[in-house]
């Protein structure tokens, strides 16, 4: 058993994921329907380092792409299946009365992971951006990024081992689906030993 634990009503964390859609898609559709695409619709927020940049992936979180229709379809199944997950999960944490905090972390996730899942199922059809030649748009809709990180680009020293003399840039582009992801994640595995339940816990129960 674990200590007892005063929690707000289970509501309150699906409304929470509910809040990062509703979000995360407001500025996805502005985006869509405000900025052109690329570089001629790029607009500089903070110097040359963060931009909004309107760009489509096909594939996962910041950038990362799968390199084939099956997939796409494979990740598009993944999400339903994580999301499924997350949401007996969330009930799962609440009625064993976990810390509100690990809760409260997998509502971010969650309200990241259907917030993209949004974008695979639908924007294929509603918005017409999935890619290419694809048999069938429902499922391939490509994920509506725009927020953009230039870290660093260059020419790596020639000192370095087998890439080195070469040029490399670092610059993922998000959106808010994968921010609330990232930073979900991240506090869980900061704050993972407040979260998680430990002995003394069941001492204190027993």
């Amino acid at each position: 058993m674990l200590m007892e634990r005063k929690l707000p009503p289970l509501s309150w964390f699906y409304l929470a994921s509910l809040a990062v859609i509703t979000v995360d898609h407001i500025v996805k559709l502005w985006v869509h329907f405000a900025m052109p695409m690329g570089l001629p619709g790029q607009i500089r927020v903070f110097g040359d380092w963060f931009k909004l940049h309107y760009t489509l992936n096909p594939g996962m979180a910041f950038g990362i792409e799968l390199g084939s229709e099956y997939g796409k379809l494979a990740l598009t199944g993944f999400r339903l299946f994580a999301a499924a997950a997350i949401i007996w999960y969330i009930w799962h944490l609440y009625k064993t009365k976990h810390h509100p905090g690990m809760i409260w972390c997998m509502a971010l996730i969650l309200g990241g992971a259907i917030g993209n899942l949004i974008d695979s199922i639908f924007y294929g059809v509603l918005l017409e951006n999935a890619p290419y030649g694809v048999s069938n748009p429902w499922f391939h809709g490509q994920v509506i990024d725009m927020f953009y990180i230039d870290i660093w680009e260059g020419i790596l020293p020639d000192m370095i081992p087998f890439i080195g003399g070469q040029y490399y840039s670092f610059w993922p582009i998000f959106n808010i689906a994968d921010a609330s992801i990232f930073i979900g994640v991240s506090l869980l595995l900061i704050f993972q030993k407040r979260f998680l339940p430990h002995p003394s816990d069941e001492e204190s129960k027993s």
